[in-house]
């Protein structure tokens, strides 16, 4: 380990004793530490966002179940390098011919399923993670994929039915306090408590955020940090537009926010940000339909209709033309009427079904298949005023205009 390392790279834990945050996750009697201490690994998918310790959870877990290990971002690698850990891993697998001592030997932990970290999984296309499905199903590797979009849109659902999906959430207030403390004693530095706290404020649940903040302000001005030094450290050309990590989150955040307040300018210079810092354009697109039907909605049921046009733009015609068709369909969301009744009205029926469970359909809009169903009233006329909803919720009000 060296001093060329970035600072988060150094501090990065190797072992859960040491781990900070996730204690839903890795904490006494959880299912990572379960794992970890049995050694007995399945497939699984890390959900979060950036910093929050999916890779390091990866490679802590591989070498706690003593795992031959592999890892592959999923921006930078495509089926040739799956191919080729694949290939080592099934040389490494393949029994030699025994002999006299052979039995004498300790098992080697290439006889155990590899372990292969795939950061960035929902990179990867349909036929990319196709591949990988045969080699989960027989065991030759186990797969510990990390994304920071949804998997349930992002990964095939074959895959992700072989996985098991774990949130990872962002790292509290009391987790930042202490990367804060370790990161400034790797530095030899001190922070004024007005600085610790505008830093853990700013990382907003990220520690690689933090400590990549905290090592740009060192390196520009000492090791005492206050807060005028480290606002200073973030207004330079050190800490910049990361698709990946801490400018991903706000920027998309920053853009979506300026579309809401009906701000075109705003919402023109975020996205421009984005793709000068070379975003995927499909992610800027994704959250454009969201929009689209979250806050524009009934205002302005066309907003959907450009909004998935703009999505197939950017699919089909690619940045950086596309950028064109981005414009287009941030103007016009950010102009557009806003209108979140369907939006609240989902949320508000979801919220009754998660109290209420599943309450009996009324009987005159089931199917009536068979005649004694038909005796029994399913399937009947519906009379005068009668509610379409179940017994209990006929009074509520879902979508309010």
């Amino acid at each position: 380990m060296t001093r060329s390392q970035p600072l988060a790279d150094r501090l990065r834990p190797h072992s859960l004793d040491t781990f900070i945050g996730q204690k839903h996750l890795v904490g006494a009697g959880k299912p990572l530490r379960l794992m970890a201490e049995s050694g007995n690994l399945r497939s699984m998918l890390f959900w979060g966002a950036p910093g929050v310790g999916k890779t390091t959870l990866g490679r802590i877990l591989a070498q706690a179940a003593n795992r031959p290990y592999y890892e592959l971002s999923a921006v930078s690698a495509g089926k040739k390098e799956l191919v080729e850990i694949i290939e080592t891993i099934q040389r490494a697998s393949t029994p030699r011919q025994p002999d006299l001592f052979s039995a004498l030997e300790p098992k080697s932990n290439a006889a155990k399923s590899a372990v292969l970290f795939l950061d960035e999984i929902h990179r990867f296309n349909k036929a990319q993670q196709d591949f990988l499905l045969p080699y989960v199903e027989n065991g030759t590797l186990t797969l510990i994929g990390a994304t920071t979009e949804n998997p349930s849109f992002e990964v095939i659902s074959a895959l992700l039915s072989r996985c098991q999906v774990f949130v990872l959430n962002p790292l509290t207030a009391g987790d930042l306090v202490q990367i804060i403390a370790q990161g400034a004693a790797a530095l030899g530095a001190t922070l004024t408590p007005e600085a610790a706290d505008f830093l853990a404020g700013y990382a907003n649940g990220d520690a690689r955020k933090l400590l990549n903040v905290l090592e740009s302000a060192v390196e520009l001005y000492g090791t005492v940090i206050t807060l005028e030094t480290l606002k200073a450290a973030l207004q330079s050309k050190l800490v910049r537009y990361d698709k990946q990590a801490e400018e991903h989150y706000d920027t998309i955040s920053a853009y979506i926010k300026s579309m809401r307040a009906s701000d075109p300018d705003a919402a023109l210079y975020y996205l421009a940000r984005m793709i000068a810092g070379g975003e995927d354009g499909i992610f800027i697109a994704r959250r454009m339909v969201i929009f689209a039907s979250e806050d524009v909605g009934m205002a302005d049921p066309n907003a959907l209709l450009v909004a998935s046009a703009v999505f197939r733009a950017v699919e089909t015609v690619g940045l950086p033309e596309a950028g064109i068709n981005l414009a287009h369909g941030t103007v016009y969301m950010a102009t557009a009427p806003k209108h979140r009744a369907a939006y609240d009205g989902l949320y508000a029926a979801l919220a009754e079904v998660e109290s209420t469970g599943n309450l009996a359909i009324p009987l005159f809009l089931r199917n009536a298949p068979t005649r004694l169903m038909q005796e029994l009233g399913y399937a009947r006329s519906q009379t005068d005023g009668e509610s379409r909803l179940p017994e209990g919720v006929q009074a509520r009000k879902f979508y309010n205009p």
